[in-house]
Formats: structure tokens, sequence, C-alpha cells
């Protein structure tokens, strides 16, 4: 079975391993993270690290690891005083991600070995800005935050990394008539409180962004029969 996520944002590590667990997952499954695991909550640090040591998990990048990405000039060394003697542009991005969410991941890695932090960064470096699969006689595509910008004729090489990172569609947003693209970054509640907890299915694309970064359960969503399963119901 193929599931897909998003947005964990430093939700309980436990609760989403009993996520997991709940459905069944095993070595012959595969999950798909589709970016902002780290930030707001105190535990993305701790998913990374689980996902980092799944065979059977890719993480999609999202903004948030950007984020952590654009300031690889902290990271030699993490202490207060290292933080505290940022200036000029180094200081603006570093206090861009902290407003964002970023202070329990910036913590979390101020415990860890150096030798730690650059494996991880490696591995975010690593992880692809979007996927393309099949799945049954359905294909999907699975980004962060849609597709901005979009154009049915461009390829998705083509499309920029805030196309992919901080786009917010419409819910008018079409995109292709035979492809279902997955994302997340935009929580569902955002598009009215009726979508609050649940995710948004139009004819061409999923949003399953349901809101962990405010408290609300993360979802998964099993690509072979595209079940929507819920972790505030029996399921």
């Amino acid at each position: 079975m193929i599931y897909v996520t998003s947005d964990l944002h430093g939700y309980p590590v436990d609760k989403f391993k009993s996520m997991l667990s709940s459905v069944g997952f095993c070595d012959d499954d595969f999950l798909y993270v589709l970016g902002d695991v780290i930030d707001r909550g105190d535990d993305g640090i701790k998913i990374l690290r689980l996902l980092m040591s799944m065979p059977n998990a890719q993480l999609i990048l999202g903004n948030h690891e950007a984020m952590l990405l654009s300031c690889d000039f902290l990271f030699e060394e993490i202490t207060d005083e290292s933080i505290a003697n940022l200036n000029g542009s180094k200081l603006d991005i570093y206090s861009t991600w902290v407003a964002n969410g970023g202070q329990p991941t910036v913590s979390a890695l101020k415990t860890m070995r150096k030798s730690e932090v650059k494996y991880l960064l490696e591995y975010l470096s690593d992880a692809p800005l979007y996927d393309v699969l099949t799945v049954g006689e359905r294909d999907f595509i699975l980004t962060h935050s849609g597709l901005g910008s979009f154009d049915e004729k461009k390829k998705l090489s083509q499309y920029s990394k805030t196309d992919l990172l901080w786009n917010r569609p419409s819910l008018n947003q079409r995109y292709f008539d035979d492809i279902t693209v997955i994302f997340g970054h935009t929580p569902t509640l955002y598009y009215g409180n009726e979508y609050q907890g649940r995710a948004i299915v139009t004819d061409t694309w999923i949003d399953i962004d349901t809101g962990a970064a405010r408290g609300l359960p993360p979802m998964l969503l099993r690509l072979d029969d595209m079940k929507e399963i819920y972790f505030d119901e029996e399921n």
C-alpha cells in the first residue's frame, strides 16, 4: 500500500508511529511525506530521524525544510552566542524562519552532535521538490504546495521553488484532467470552517494538510483505493 501525509509540523512522534501502526504499515508499504515535518511543534527533528531510518519512506521538501536549509551558515556552531552574533542578511533569513515557527527546531538542533546535523542537512538537501507516480490506473504528482503559475504544457522541471513550496491555489484552480495533484501547505480550514480537519478533494487536486500546525491530527491518504484515513475517529 502507498500512503501520503503532509505538514506534520512537529506532531508528537509517538502519535505519528501510532498512526502508521493503526493502518498496519509494514515493510511492504511506502510512505510519502509532503514536507513541513519540522517547526511549530516539538518533535519535528524526531520525525525526521524516523523517516531517515525508513527505507520505505520519502520526504518531499516543504517550505519549512527549505527555510532550515537557507540557514546553512548557522550549523557549523549552533549556540546562543553564534545566533546573537548574526547580522545583516543572515539575521533576516534566520528571523524569518523563527517567525514562521522555527524555534523548536533550532532548540532541537542545538542538542545534536555536529555529525548528526551534517547528516540531517544532507538528507534534506537530497529531498526532491516533487515526485510522479502511478498507482493502479491513476497518475499522481506529489508536491508540497501544488503547482504555482500552472501551465499544463510546462514541464515539472520548469517550475520554480516558489511555485512548488509557497503556492496556495484557489478552490477553483484546475490542474490536469488526467493526473491528480496531491499537496499540503495550505491547511484546509483556510478554505472554510466546513473543511476543518478534512482533506479537500477536487476533480484535479487534493489538499491533505488537515491542520497539525493548529493542533489538529494529520491524516493519511491511501493511494491504492483513495481512502482518506483520519485519526480523530475509529478507522
